[in-house]
């Protein structure tokens, strides 16, 4: 946990997150047991759950470390993963994903963590939470286990939006930087921009004007522009905040978790094969678990929505308790550091940029 005093609510003197309950694959049973691990090692943390308030009524009378530390709203429905986002914000107002967003947007709670669909919690947010003047496209930030010092780096726009053009590019750099210093205290993050090489004649048009508009914005936004960075540079050394649009970051994102799980395995087989190899197994278990947990997605847990009025921690949909304690770390982290006030005013002093996409209509307007 960062060093940084909690800036206290104050009604409870607490950073207050507001948690979809029933968002995720594992249910709300993972969602309490993850925040009550939180509770028990963070006394500067309240919750504000959203779910079938009986259900969840019994689950936190369970667990010693939640109890004065939560308040239950009734929403009796959930979005599903199978759920489109346009019917989710057509009719979605009786579920708990719908409830937590608006506990944000209501100011009742500093920061939103959900497991739940990705697709209609952006939409959602967006929508609820409204874009920072300024921002066409929001994005998907996600932490990447790495080489550097920090030990991640993060990668954005990991799938919100498949579409970016030079501007939006250099937005995801600005906000990218901005969570870097918040979320990792970096005070000067370097910057990179994914290409298929490190020339600067390589790459699409748009890479091309981005990368001019991203090294002419970067002294002003205080980060270091590294230039043209490669797939092999997300777990390396060479960047701090990795610029890409939503389609090739999803891709990179999804092809990182399939090998992790792949290594993991062939791991397994091979300490298996055996009873010398098993034997080895046994000596090199502290390194082993060293590893592990290094490359434990559950352990750097929490896509963060980049872009909104208010901050959304995205996590894994099938997150345990684990995961879900490690978004709500994030959370905390990037709600008592002031996050969303700071990247507001970056997103402002930054060049006015056009706004080709127009604005999603709000259901209660």
């Amino acid at each position: 946990m960062s060093n940084l005093i909690p800036q206290e609510t104050p009604s409870t003197g607490r950073t207050i997150v507001s948690v979809d309950a029933m968002g995720g694959d594992r249910g709300p049973t993972a969602v309490i047991a993850g925040i009550s691990h939180s509770a028990k090692k963070n006394p500067y943390i309240g919750f504000i759950l959203h779910g079938n308030k009986p259900q969840l009524e019994k689950l936190v009378a369970r667990r010693k470390p939640l109890v004065g530390r939560v308040e239950i709203r009734h929403a009796p429905d959930v979005v599903s993963m199978e759920d489109k986002p346009n019917q989710v914000v057509r009719s979605g107002k009786g579920t708990s994903m719908w409830s937590a967003i608006d506990s944000v947007r209501n100011g009742e709670a500093d920061v939103c963590v959900s497991c739940g669909n990705t697709g209609a919690l952006m939409m959602l947010s967006v929508v609820r939470l409204r874009k920072l003047p300024g921002v066409n496209r929001p994005a998907i930030a996600i932490s990447w286990p790495s080489t550097s010092s920090q030990g991640f780096n993060i990668m954005l726009d990991a799938g919100a939006d498949i579409r970016a053009d030079e501007n939006d590019l250099l937005q995801y750099a600005l906000m990218g930087a901005s969570y870097a210093r918040n979320g990792m205290e970096l005070n000067r993050p370097r910057v990179g921009l994914l290409n298929v090489g490190t020339e600067e004649h390589k790459g699409r048009p748009e890479l091309k004007l981005a990368y001019d508009l991203i090294n002419e914005n970067a002294e002003a936004a205080s980060f270091d522009f590294v230039g043209f960075v490669e797939g092999r540079d997300l777990p390396g050394n060479v960047a701090d905040v990795i610029v890409t649009d939503g389609f090739t970051g999803n891709v990179a994102l999804k092809t990182g978790e399939g090998i992790a799980s792949l290594i993991g395995r062939l791991l397994r087989e091979a300490f298996k094969f055996s009873p010398l190899s098993r034997l080895a197994a046994i000596l090199a278990y502290t390194s082993l678990n060293r590893l592990n947990k290094r490359i434990d997605p559950r352990r750097v847990n929490g896509g963060v929505f980049l872009g909104l009025n208010g901050t959304v921690v995205k996590s894994h949909g099938s997150s345990d308790a684990t995961g879900v304690s490690a978004a709500v770390k994030l959370a905390f982290k990037l709600a008592h550091s002031g996050f969303s006030q700071k990247l507001a005013a970056r997103v402002a002093s930054a060049v006015s940029l056009p706004q080709d996409v127009p604005e999603t209509s709000d259901p209660d307007n």
